[in-house]
């Protein structure tokens, strides 16, 4: 079946339409301009802010003109990463999606359901002749992924609506009412360089098939990251037996957990080498037997040219990568479930002379955000590393009072026969910082069922899709009357 064929057909039409348009974060002026088209091919007032956010108005349907304006928001780039084995240019091509069962899919890519489902779901309703809803201002922001850009700087001016409907949320029973804030590390190391002992042999490590995932959402789920597993592998090789290090190139993307990882190493004897190296796989493998059944490693005698890390070197980065925190932090003493703080080692690579990490640390109370952002930094400047923090933004402080959160749950109750589970989350939501432009704007943020997000097995469920979209419409129908 075709992904235009599900039902809502109009939702389905707009993200096909949508994730055939390449849209990576910093690079979205081909999707700001199928916005406008969008908007102004309805005649409907369409705009673009400063930074490049994209804004169309639409009246309120014939009777809700006397109804509060909504806001509904979500964000136009999506994380593009792909399967290791997967040909794919994501600068020239569109995303290929298939159906399976009750799931949309993409080839061996990221999806782009995050956020593409709230904004196909924005494109529809803008569309419509059929649904009844108040006067909507569809704000579509850009850059979410890589530094909230266009959150950050936004023009608060543009939009006058009251309440904000945020489509960005991956778990069809959940109403959001707060999230993370985040703060970017990123780390530099020149280290002296030797040339590799004559006679020793180049041993290549791979690690691959680890689940990753989105490092906010995901990150107390357990999983390995492709970082700390080969740096462990590796200094317990390197604790007791000669060893150069050559190279390390691991994970991917900052707020993605890394699925992958691959380095060089030189040893005396290769064959006693990868059997010490096996022994630790084999304990890792035992760790996570039910976590990450599908992970490998492939281990090969390679040639290889080139220098290596200086032995001092080598002890300095690999005691900082293994020293370093990674995972959750803290849990929230006052909300039941939710990650308060947490980092996640997103990216490492050694080579030509340069040691460099990126790292996420995420948190919905700034002095915990402060204190594990600290501890990332502490790590590497102990052992000379240059530290460089920026990106900083702000959680989303719960308003458990808040009028339209008291709509939305007495909908969600009426219709789907259960409560809806009212939390925050430990993403980094734009709402934390589109608050400070809009004060005194209710928000909420909610979305269907979305899986493995920032992954290449990223997914979106069909019926929650469905579900989804006939509470939005529920939710709009009912919004209340200007004051």
């Amino acid at each position: 079946m075709s992904v235009r064929a599900l039902e809502p057909q109009a939702l389905w039409n707009a993200f096909a339409d949508l994730n055939a348009v390449p849209r990576p974060s910093k690079k979205e002026e081909r999707v700001r301009q199928f916005m406008v088209d969008f908007g102004k091919k309805l005649g409907l007032e369409t705009l673009e802010d400063r930074i490049g956010n994209v804004i169309i108005k639409k009246p309120a349907t014939p009777g809700m003109e006397q109804r509060i304006t909504v806001i509904l928001q979500s964000h136009l780039d999506m994380v593009h990463q792909k399967n290791e084995t997967t040909v794919f240019d994501f600068d020239q091509q569109g995303i290929n999606m298939k159906v399976d069962g009750d799931w949309v899919m993409a080839e061996g890519t990221t999806l782009g359901a995050d956020n593409g489902i709230g904004v196909a779901a924005i494109m529809a309703l803008l569309a419509s002749k059929d649904v009844a809803h108040p006067a909507l201002e569809a704000f579509f922001t850009i850059d979410e992924e890589t530094g909230m850009t266009g959150a950050k700087q936004m023009d608060g001016s543009l939009l006058q609506g009251k309440i904000l409907l945020n489509l960005d949320t991956e778990d069809d029973d959940e109403l959001s009412i707060g999230c993370a804030g985040g703060i970017d590390t990123n780390t530099s190391y020149k280290y002296q360089e030797t040339t590799i002992h004559s006679g020793w042999e180049v041993v290549k490590i791979k690690l691959r098939g680890l689940l990753g995932g989105h490092s906010g959402m995901d990150i107390d789920k357990g999983r390995g990251n492709a970082n700390k597993w080969m740096a462990r592998i590796l200094w317990e090789l390197h604790r007791e037996n000669p060893m150069q290090l050559i190279s390390f190139d691991g994970g991917s993307l900052r707020n993605a957990i890394p699925r992958e990882a691959t380095c060089r190493i030189a040893v005396p004897d290769s064959e006693s080498a990868i059997q010490k190296l096996e022994n630790s796989i084999a304990q890792l493998k035992e760790e996570y037997l039910n976590l990450e059944p599908e992970h490998r490693f492939e281990i090969e005698t390679v040639v290889s040219s080139g220098d290596a890390l200086n032995d001092e070197d080598c002890t300095k980065i690999l005691n900082a990568l293994c020293s370093v925190h990674n995972g959750v932090f803290r849990m929230s003493p006052d909300i039941p479930q939710l990650v308060e703080a947490s980092t996640s080692l997103a990216r490492v690579v050694i080579q030509d002379g340069l040691f460099t990490t990126q790292s996420l640390q995420r948190s919905s109370v700034e002095s915990t955000k402060a204190e594990v952002s600290m501890t990332v930094r502490a790590a590497f400047e102990n052992m000379g590393a240059t530290v460089e923090q920026g990106g900083d933004y702000p959680g989303w402080q719960p308003n458990r009072n808040s009028s339209i959160l008291k709509v939305m749950e007495n909908l969600y109750t009426g219709m789907f026969h259960e409560a809806p589970h009212v939390k925050a989350c430990h993403a980094g939501l734009e709402c934390g910082i589109l608050g400070k432009h809009l004060p005194g704007v209710e928000m909420i943020s909610f979305g269907p069922n979305i899986r493995a997000a920032h992954s290449p097995d990223e997914k979106v469920q069909i019926s929650s899709v469905q579900k989804f979209w006939s509470f939005l419409l529920e939710t709009l129908k009912n919004i209340p009357n200007k004051a």
